[in-house]
């Protein structure tokens, strides 16, 4: 059994440990993570064995990047990578409830968490989230480090950009566009093209201007 260590002792690593435990396909040695009070502890029986600095030690273990958000999930993979921790170090975990068709994709250091559905010929890439619930229909692609929380739906045919974040229970209609590092609302309906970088809350789903951010981020 192939050794793993998770990077950020976050809630999504203990769900992450969870499904590796009840899978049986890797050995979870522990987690690594910054913040020094989380040193020497254990969280849910797996131990904090360093920083993420130590991740070169662990020369024999596949990395899983399990930051909660796109930008800073990227912002870690980038950094390990200029400590020359290339992309063959990085695990893919899926859960036992998902199944696979014929077609599609999924990019190293994803994360498909329970009961995610994938219909036909969907594309995901590379150290993609998709919590509880997710459902990617036919001929969708997603970007790098995009994230999606539990119970979002994608029709047919969308593009997700890179590092998006789209929110609980949140849908996106057939042959729509959402742009890289964009924010969809938690129950917005999405009708239309997402440009790159902001934030659309409702249903349906409008940009959030100025003056309604505070209002907006109850929302997310």
């Amino acid at each position: 059994m192939s050794e793993l260590l998770l990077i950020c002792a976050s809630g999504l690593a203990r769900e992450v440990l969870a499904t590796v435990r009840s899978s049986g396909r890797y050995d979870v040695v522990g987690f690594l993570d910054d913040d020094e009070e989380m040193s020497g502890i254990e969280v849910d029986g797996a131990p904090v064995l360093g920083t993420i600095a130590d991740a070169v030690h662990f020369t024999h273990a596949f990395l899983l990047v399990c930051v909660d958000s796109g930008r800073p999930r990227q912002a870690v993979v980038e950094r390990l990578s200029e400590m020359g921790i290339g992309t063959n170090r990085y695990a893919t975990v899926i859960d036992t409830t998902v199944r696979m068709p014929e077609g599609c994709r999924i990019g190293r250091g994803s994360i498909l968490l329970q009961n995610v559905t994938l219909t036909a010929s969907v594309t995901l890439g590379a150290h993609v989230v998709a919590m509880p619930g997710v459902t990617f229909t036919h001929d969708d692609v997603v970007d790098d480090y995009a994230t999606f929380a539990a119970g979002t739906s994608l029709g047919g045919g969308v593009r997700i950009g890179r590092a998006a974040h789209l929110g609980m229970n949140s849908s996106v209609r057939e042959r729509t566009s959402i742009g890289s590092y964009a924010t969809i609302g938690m129950g917005a309906a999405v009708l239309g093209d997402v440009p790159d970088g902001e934030t659309w809350v409702g249903v349906p789903a409008h940009p959030v201007r100025d003056g309604a951010f505070n209002a907006a981020a109850a929302e997310l």
